[in-house]
């Protein structure tokens, strides 16, 4: 199953490197597009479900690198909660 990294920009400058087990992270986000705190937080949370699924149908157990990745990046947004207008950028995927 082909795996993928993809970098973050978080509202305060800070960069994260986050990974998912499946490609099928690319339906989810776009290259460059920043996106409010809220609507990245519900999106990686569809994608990265998905990403562990799709290793879950294959293997038969689900991917705990990919819940692990959405616990982090449910973390470093939390830092952000008290931001009404926090934005996320969506950096790019790295294969």
């Amino acid at each position: 199953m082909p795996e993928l990294h993809f970098t973050l920009r978080w509202p305060d400058g800070s960069r994260e490197t986050c990974y998912s087990p499946s490609t099928v992270i690319r339906e989810h986000f776009v290259e460059g597009k920043d996106y409010a705190l809220p609507d990245f937080l519900a999106a990686s949370r569809t994608a990265l479900n998905a990403a562990s699924e799709r290793v879950r149908a294959r293997y038969g157990s689900p991917c705990s690198l990919a819940l692990g990745q959405l616990a982090r990046i449910e973390a470093s947004a939390a830092r952000f909660a008290d931001q009404p207008n926090a934005r996320v950028l969506f950096e790019s995927f790295k294969e």
